[in-house]
């Protein structure tokens, strides 16, 4: 059994879809902050069969929940400190996103004036959709 230490303050990303870890990784870009970052592939899960797990050493106000919301709303967020949870922060679906994704749409204003913001706003919460703010084209699935 492989045994990852419990960080002293940071945050546990937990609930992760297996295999969706290093991407989100990415997403937030994690490699660009000076913590230490442990990813924990295909762990046993009893909710989810297997699962991944992201454990955190640095300052949640580091992490943009607005695009973790938009990944996946579903992942669990424990705030740590002291080595203790102290806080879990419910992810919710971002009403808007800015910058995360881009418009395919080669007739969006967003192709051709390259220093617009590609904004993205939720219309369906049901079926989880989000269409471009200028052109209204539909943001497929996440990749």
């Amino acid at each position: 059994m492989l045994n990852v230490g419990k960080i002293e303050e940071g945050f546990v990303l937990d609930h992760i879809k297996a295999g969706k870890s290093l991407s989100i990784y990415h997403h937030l870009q994690l490699n660009k902050l000076d913590c230490t970052v442990a990813i924990i592939k295909n762990a046993k899960s009893k909710k989810m069969g297997a699962k991944d797990i992201l454990k955190v050493e640095c300052a949640i106000d580091k992490l943009n929940l607005d695009i973790l919301g938009f990944i996946d709303h579903n992942i669990t967020v424990n705030v740590i400190k002291d080595g203790k949870i102290v806080n879990k922060k419910d992810l919710v679906l971002p009403k808007e996103i800015k910058n995360v994704i881009k418009c395919k749409n080669p007739r969006c204003i967003t192709s051709i004036e390259q220093e617009l913001p590609h904004i993205f706003v939720l219309t369906d919460t049901q079926k989880e959709i989000y269409r471009c703010k200028y052109c209204e084209e539909k943001y497929g699935e996440w990749e």
